[in-house]
């Protein structure tokens, strides 16, 4: 099995990347982005001008492309231009995209009820009730157990067989 010639731009592209020890992952992407940009255009990214920038940009917008792929495109092209073909001034046409941020949602009195009313025993009721009245996040509260536990056993070790505050806390989370 034969591997395709790699073009002198791509190798150039790669050698750019490695001086600066960019990893793996990032040089796949940024090669994927640089392709992509290449099949939109049908020539030579080389050759490209601010309105194909534009054009691209806005072709990935249009064809529902999420901000966090066309931040990874900007990026990858950035450094094409910037640092590869050394062409600066194509850069400052790239723009980076916000991505909208997500309201959380908050529950309604009922469905809080249900909740609550859905926990096995009275300690699991007082856990859902603290955590959701202090706005923790699942992982917060996975992270407070994990702590928790860790504080334990710390505990445990340090007075031998005799139980703290933390150990009664962890066997209630």
């Amino acid at each position: 099995m034969s591997e395709k010639p790699i073009s002198p731009l791509r190798q150039r592209m790669i050698e750019d990347m490695s001086v600066r020890n960019f990893v793996e992952k990032t040089r796949n992407d940024y090669i994927r982005h640089v392709c992509t940009f290449t099949a939109f255009l049908g020539r030579s990214p080389d050759t490209a001008g601010p309105e194909d920038l534009r054009r691209f940009q806005l072709h990935q917008t249009q064809t529902g492309v999420r901000p966090p792929t066309i931040n990874g495109s900007v990026a990858a092209l950035r450094f094409f231009f910037t640092v590869t073909l050394g062409r600066a001034d194509m850069a400052r046409h790239l723009t980076f995209v916000r991505e909208p941020r997500k309201i959380p949602t908050v529950l309604s009195e009922e469905e809080i009820v249900r909740l609550l009313e859905a926990a096995p025993g009275p300690k699991y009721k007082a856990a859902f009730a603290a955590a959701y009245g202090a706005g923790l996040r699942i992982s917060e509260v996975i992270a407070l157990r994990h702590r928790l536990e860790a504080n334990a056993a710390q505990d445990r070790a340090g007075q031998g067989a005799q139980g703290s505050l933390c150990d009664a806390l962890a066997r209630a989370a």
